[in-house]
């Protein structure tokens, strides 16, 4: 044979050996039996806290920052031989730093929010979109998550965002109908599994993930989403889109929903929907946030998730399926110890071997866990960015405005927000809206800190130099002012809803009774200031304790016009206030409070107490309980109570950790 045709055969052996067009086969399937280990982590409600840092009194925090919770993340990867970490949104905003690089050196194009740089360096699997995304605007969204948005006003640009992937399954745009964000997504995970017989092999699994954010976004940004986006009620989005999670081949289906747990009747508008979902059937595991709690919660008897039908407060189950939520600001880390095992061709979860539970970065011995220093280091340009910026003095006060005793009168750290908010207004309706310039103007303020994160979680503002991180201490968020019409009704049903943050008092009790309701949030105590008074009546149930409501002296009458000054949350019907829907709404302005508030401090440069801190526009009515009325705040804060001119109020105990019970004397 010539030598060229046994070459020729030689080489079309050799090819039909090497099988070029041959697909690798398939990982083998584990054998029945076999079990494996996964640790699902969860953070949520970051809000932008990378630094244990608190902006607003320019001071180190040990309790919260992910720079903490990160080091818990690294303790449960080498303890857990199978990880996975999730987000569960709220993560752009929240502190100063995260308006930094939103309002006051917007980052570019190219750039990478701090926020995600630190959450990439721990290589998250996924994450979802909170409502406090959408407070920045579509177009900012778009370009910090690297996802372009076919919405109106939105550049088609594609920019730096987060390497991990962004799932959100119930919001659309209105132009196309189409997500915003991927509705979902299958993670192929690589497993350490233990055979039937203890070998320990590598196998795959299928993780789905699907992401959730309230539906009330429409409401609470309204200027922002309307006529932008569409919603869709989080059950029905589950039910939309699990069928082709299935279908591209998903194990087991993890829900991070933005969201709390509330068992009352399901529909669209039900804001914390996370107990219906759990009972959609096909959702394997579900990760919660929203609520700024913590869930299980077995050392809390006053969890509120301890008599909750169908709710294992001590497991971390919901409706049979594992649960967690792992609180906010990096102050802990959500983990879900999923056993797993290989049955009928699937990964399955075994309930019986599977558990939840909440990891603080404050030990039991009170230390807190280390910061690590690559996250430090991620964020640190941004973070002294944000500090320089806070420390720029806009005046003076002489005089402290705190929220420790606002819930029982002292309105000091409510005044000047309320006086920024009426001086804005009247500008603006004077210039633009001259038809409503006879009607009186009342500034609504409430607590956005006042006690609920612990003993540290008070707007605290000290006499001397007051700089932007006391306005921003005075107005934590950055809303929108906006101003609405409403009647002297209305003005009631709106103080009537902010009563129900004190609890019912009976005069004939003996027993120390607690005047504050702690689980009312303290954002929704509006308290509407300019020649308003009125007194609380807190031995009436809820609904019935506003009497005596005069505007200058003269009782309000019911339909009596006024301009309510508020922000953009409020106004589209935030809270749930009576008559508050966005169809009242006079004029949104371009402007937040904050810098109405900032530009009011800068345009007076001295505020005073005779100005701004002695007015008393509520008080108790007057009885004498057979009992003491007490509540809770920061411990050794007596004075300031007497220098409000609350000198009802003394000091019963000092509980030891930052707090003290004080009484109250409702005689006088």
């Amino acid at each position: 044979m010539k030598r060229w045709l046994l070459a020729a055969i030689a080489a079309a052996f050799l090819a039909g050996c090497a099988a070029p067009d041959r697909k690798p086969q398939a990982p083998l399937a584990p054998a029945a039996g076999t079990h494996a280990q996964l640790a699902l982590l969860e953070t949520t409600d970051i809000h932008s806290n990378v630094m244990s840092y608190d902006y607003y009194k320019l001071a180190e925090d040990k309790s919260l920052g992910l720079e903490r919770t990160a080091t818990l993340i690294h303790a449960a990867r080498k303890e857990f031989a199978n990880t996975l970490l999730f987000d569960a949104g709220d993560t752009i905003q929240g502190t100063v730093l995260a308006d930094y690089q939103a309002l006051v050196k917007p980052i570019a194009c190219t750039q990478e929010l701090a926020v995600y740089k630190a959450m990439d360096a721990l290589d998250y699997a996924a994450g979802t979109i909170g409502n406090h995304e959408f407070n920045y605007g579509l177009p900012f969204l778009s370009q910090v998550t690297g996802t372009a948005f076919d919405v109106p006003g939105v550049p088609s640009e594609h920019c730096q965002g987060p390497r991990f992937p962004l799932v959100l399954s119930n919001v659309f745009g209105a132009k196309d109908g189409k997500p915003l964000f991927a509705p979902w997504k299958v993670l192929t995970h690589t497993l350490k599994t233990r055979t039937a017989d203890g070998k320990i092999v590598e196998a795959p699994i299928k993780v789905g993930v699907l992401g959730f954010t309230p539906t009330w976004i429409l409401d609470w940004d309204k200027r922002n989403l309307d006529g932008k986006v569409k919603v869709l009620g989080i059950v029905e989005a589950a039910q939309k889109y699990l069928p082709e999670v299935k279908v591209a081949g998903a194990d087991i289906v993890v829900a991070i929903c933005h969201c709390g747990l509330n068992p009352a009747p399901y529909s669209e508008r039900l804001e914390n929907a996370g107990w219906h979902l759990a009972g959609v059937p096909g959702i394997d595991v579900v990760m919660l946030g929203h609520s700024h709690d913590i869930f299980p919660n077995p050392t809390n008897p006053k969890s509120r998730y301890a008599h909750m039908t169908e709710v294992d407060n001590a497991r971390g189950f919901v409706r049979g399926v594992p649960a967690v939520m792992g609180n906010y600001f990096g102050k802990s880390l959500g983990v879900i110890d999923l056993a797993l095992v290989w049955e009928n061709g699937r990964w399955q979860i075994d309930r019986t071997a599977s558990k939840s539970e909440v990891r603080s970065v404050k030990g039991a011995d009170g230390d807190y866990a280390a910061v690590d220093e690559h996250i430090e280091e991620s964020a640190r340009h941004e973070h002294l960015g944000a500090i320089d910026y806070v420390k720029t003095p806009i005046g003076r006060s002489d005089f402290d405005m705190s929220t420790y005793f606002v819930a029982v009168g002292d309105t000091s750290a409510l005044a000047l927000v309320a006086a920024a908010e009426r001086d804005y207004a009247q500008k603006y309706i004077k210039e633009n809206l001259p038809q409503y310039a006879a009607l009186p103007v009342l500034g609504a303020a409430s607590p956005f800190k006042a006690g609920f994160g612990g003993p540290n979680d008070y707007t605290d503002v000290p006499a001397g130099t007051l700089a932007i991180n006391n306005a921003a201490d005075l107005y934590l968020y950055p809303n929108t002012l906006t101003a609405v019409k409403v009647d002297g009704a209305g003005v009631k049903a709106w103080l009537e809803t902010s009563a129900h943050w004190f609890h019912r008092i009976d005069p004939a009790k003996s027993a120390s009774q607690e005047l504050v309701n702690t689980k009312f949030p303290t954002y929704n105590f509006d308290v509407l200031l300019g020649d308003l008074t009125w007194i609380i009546d807190v031995t009436q149930p809820a609904g019935q304790r506003i009497v005596d409501l005069k505007y200058r002296g003269k009782p309000v009458r019911a339909d009596q016009a006024f301009i309510v000054v508020t922000n953009n949350y409020r106004a589209s019907g935030g809270g749930g206030f009576p008559g508050l829907d966005g169809r009242n709404i006079v004029f949104s302005a371009p402007d937040t409070n904050r810098d109405a508030l900032i530009d009011f401090i800068r345009q007076h440069g001295e505020i005073a107490r005779t100005a701004f801190g002695n007015p008393r526009s509520w008080h108790f009515v007057k009885t004498k309980p057979a009992g003491p009325i007490v509540f809770t705040s920061a411990a050794g804060k007596l004075g300031v109570a007497h220098a409000a001119g609350l000198s009802d109020i003394t000091q019963v105990k000092d509980n030891g950790d930052g707090t003290a019970v004080y009484a109250i004397d409702l005689s006088h």
